[in-house]
């Protein structure tokens, strides 16, 4: 993991899962409003209307973005050009989220 100030890494946390919350909206409505998105902590909860649910959010001592979405985990450490990349896979967090999205709502879906 790049080593950042706690303000920088709240910073670069924050504006990534505001984002995500643009995105994911703008996901929604194309899609008929296929789930609903908060953002309230630093956590990010994306809720479907058959209950499951997918997490996205901040951890701050580990000065990391950890999400849970379909009864597994990731990591996402920052990366020198802004991305977030899973500390096992090197995935970023933009293409699992989309991944897992995708395979929810059974349909290939795009971010952005």
């Amino acid at each position: 993991m790049t080593s950042t100030s706690e303000d920088s890494y709240r910073k670069l946390a924050s504006a990534t899962l505001n984002r995500l919350v643009s995105q994911l909206d703008a996901l929604s409505l194309r899609l008929g409003e296929a789930f609903e998105v908060e953002l309230g902590n630093d956590i990010l909860t994306v809720e479907f209307p058959d209950g499951v649910r997918f997490v996205v959010n901040s951890h701050r001592a580990a000065q990391q973005i950890w999400m849970a979405a379909n009864t597994s985990a990731w990591h996402f450490n920052p990366a020198a050009d802004g991305a977030w990349v899973c500390s096992k896979s090197g995935e970023t967090l933009v293409a699992v989220l989309t991944k897992q999205l995708s395979d929810k709502l059974g349909a290939p879906i795009e971010l952005g």
